[in-house]
């Protein structure tokens, strides 16, 4: 989809973007195509897109995949993109593999809803799913956080947001953007590389420049489930003021003895900062300090 056809298909509707819904579409064919493209799609994959607006991503889906799920907030825009691309409303979220490898042409459905609202209210199995999506910037970061953190989140993650939250994403230890955001997701995935995507990509143009990245899965969970929310207590803890040694701040949860073993058990420094331990230290913690 052509810059001009965005517009005028606006212009025809009398539509009018709303910036607090974050919407800016991607028209970019270049780097659409390499979006799909990271995504490694097959006709049997299940597809989870967030934010499709007018369907220019959604389209490229539907050429790889079996079946593309699109959730869209906005009415007017779900509206358009039933009479564009013929979508479904979804009876069912879940059709069988069976159903996808028989089926002879790819399954549209389209869901009128509020993407972190459902997620949040209805958890799923997405562990067969990929999530693709040009993710509307003011509601990415919780988005992501709420999938890395489902029990059976999506196998493969590929979305569009801003650039700075990209960099948080696949931060590693010691990197400045190393931090809070980048170990909710990390715990069960695995940054596979980014790429930056320029502002005069999107219309309309955002104030920042944006990438995309991906995210695949760990094999294998560092943590089982029922450690993860003292994982989540623990960095939570840590970075909740940066330059203060993390020691210190844990003490605030547990006791000083049990934290001062832990910490010598890892080798951890009762100087250290949250932003000097890595996942696999902070899973390690977890451990110690879990029951």
């Amino acid at each position: 989809m052509k810059l001009s056809e965005i517009k005028q298909i606006l212009a025809a509707g009398g539509i009018q973007l709303t910036k607090s819904l974050g919407q800016n579409f991607l028209h970019d064919g270049n780097q659409l195509r390499r979006i799909v493209e990271a995504a490694e799609l097959t006709k049997t994959d299940r597809v989870l897109e967030i934010g499709p607006g007018l369907g220019p991503l959604t389209e490229l889906l539907l050429d790889r995949a079996g079946e593309v799920l699109a959730i869209e907030k906005d009415a007017r825009f779900v509206e358009l993109l039933r009479e564009r691309l013929h979508a479904t409303q979804p009876s069912s979220l879940f059709p069988s593999s069976k159903q996808l490898e028989t089926v002879g042409m790819p399954i549209l459905r389209l869901l009128h809803a509020d993407a972190l609202a459902f997620l949040r209210r209805e958890p799923r199995d997405w562990s067969d799913w990929k999530l693709v999506a040009n993710l509307p910037y003011s509601v990415a970061s919780p988005i992501l956080v709420e999938l890395a953190q489902a029990a059976k989140g999506p196998r493969r993650i590929v979305v569009t947001l801003q650039w700075e939250v990209a960099r948080r994403l696949v931060a590693k230890v010691q990197d400045d953007d190393y931090g809070l955001l980048s170990l909710l997701v990390q715990l069960r995935y695995e940054p596979q590389g980014l790429f930056k995507i320029p502002a005069g990509c999107f219309f309309p143009e955002p104030e920042v420049d944006s990438a995309c990245v991906r995210l695949v899965r760990r094999a294998k969970s560092l943590l089982p489930e029922n450690q993860t929310e003292t994982f989540n207590q623990i960095i939570r803890r840590g970075f909740s003021q940066r330059r203060k040694m993390m020691l210190k701040l844990l003490k605030e949860d547990w006791p000083g003895h049990q934290l001062e073993k832990a910490f010598e058990s890892l080798a951890l420094s009762p100087q250290v900062r949250a932003e000097a331990v890595s996942v696999e230290q902070f899973v390690e913690l977890t451990k110690r300090l879990s029951g």
